[in-house]
């Protein structure tokens, strides 16, 4: 399929519809004899997916793989993030899927190994790979017949189960992922020091520690606020504590780092709205460290429910998003304003707001209606 597809003429035609009506496009009969039009339109959806999850791809000669495979894989900005951790002689990537997390990790090591069970998802890639200058070696093989077969060593394990059942339902319990993580965990750790294994965002971190007995360390990763994934870290040494680190790619915020279980003791002070109003990010709400954020930057908490935090004074490094905020009456909120409106533990959802009080959306001014523990309160920007 690559050889073909990497004609000049076929790239020509591919470029000049990349703002083509898809579902048009492939009513029509391919114009080239050796392609159908069904390739020709997955390589501009591949384009399209490049353009916007990794760039570096929209490289002349690239050739893409079906959507599927584009959707679970990674974004060149996780991968690079993750790339900026591991580093050592030799990786194995079990379940190289498109190769993107592969392509950035393989910049810190010196021998890279690729296995994936498809092959032509792993032609596609091998072909890629050699478009951009980057040396690895393929294997075509089922992730346990690799495992059972192999004698090799490497300084980290990496892999990216598959997140959907036979019926192509999600699902998240290590135990009903492709591979069992559950099973195969002990053999990871006999090939490597360091296994790494991203997972869903949606995954429960206390049901991580209770299955995985080795975890080191915890990355929960957002790019520009939303959680893309959770990043488990093993090792086959002895563990006395779990660090969590959570970061938010391309805000300007600073990762917040804590050791797991510390949010257990934890306490919260309550205030009624000062001056700031602190939002944490949403790597900061999936850790659920919400009283612990609260001391660790001396910030009181409005309600228990709230997630939201105050204080006189501004408290710089804070990860997420702060306010000067006044609190008002809703008589003062004038109809065809124009708002950014946020609702946290409020009867009302932003929509609903909207139409009670005849407010636009947007602008550079911002509505919270939420509770502190005396009741329900409305905040405005200054």
């Amino acid at each position: 399929m690559g050889n073909k597809l990497i004609n000049k003429d076929i790239q020509n035609y591919i470029n000049a519809n990349l703002n083509a009506d898809l579902h048009t496009l492939l009513l029509k009969k391919s114009p080239f004899p050796e392609v159908s039009m069904q390739e020709i339109v997955q390589q501009i959806k591949g384009k399209q997916v490049a353009e916007r999850k990794f760039p570096f791809l929209l490289k002349e000669g690239v050739i893409f793989p079906p959507q599927l495979n584009l959707e679970q894989a990674s974004s060149a900005k996780t991968a690079l993030y993750k790339s900026g951790i591991l580093k050592g002689k030799k990786l194995i990537d079990l379940t190289s899927g498109f190769g993107i997390d592969a392509f950035y990790l393989s910049q810190n090591f010196e021998e890279v190994t690729l296995i994936e069970q498809n092959p032509e998802l792993l032609e596609v890639v091998a072909h890629n790979w050699g478009m951009l200058g980057k040396k690895a070696r393929f294997i075509n093989r089922k992730l346990e017949d690799f495992l059972n077969e192999n004698q090799e060593n490497f300084d980290t394990v990496y892999l990216d189960p598959a997140r959907r059942d036979q019926q192509k339902n999600k699902v998240f319990l290590l135990e009903d992922l492709s591979p069992n993580i559950l099973d195969i965990q002990e053999k990871l750790l006999s090939i490597s020091s360091q296994v790494v294994i991203k997972l869903s965002p949606l995954i429960d971190l206390k049901y991580l520690v209770s299955v995985l007995p080795d975890i080191f360390r915890l990355d929960i990763i957002a790019l520009k606020n939303d959680v893309k994934e959770v990043v488990v870290f093993l090792s086959n040494e002895n563990i006395d504590e779990i660090i969590c680190s959570c970061v938010n790619l391309e805000s300007g915020e600073s990762a917040f780092t804590f050791k797991f279980g510390e949010e257990e003791s934890a306490e919260s002070e309550y205030s009624e709205p000062e001056k700031y109003i602190y939002i944490p990010n949403n790597s900061i709400l999936k850790a659920g460290v919400f009283n612990l954020i609260s001391q660790k930057f001396r910030l009181k908490k409005l309600h228990p429910n709230s997630h939201f935090y105050t204080s006189f004074e501004k408290k710089e490094g804070f990860p997420g998003r702060i306010f000067e905020m006044e609190s008002i009456d809703s008589k003062s909120i004038k109809k065809k304003e124009q708002y950014n409106i946020i609702s946290k533990n409020y009867p009302l959802k932003p929509e609903e707001i909207k139409k009670k009080y005849g407010l636009k959306d947007g602008g550079e001014q911002f509505l919270i209606f939420t509770q502190s523990k005396k009741g329900k309160i409305i905040l405005k920007s200054v």
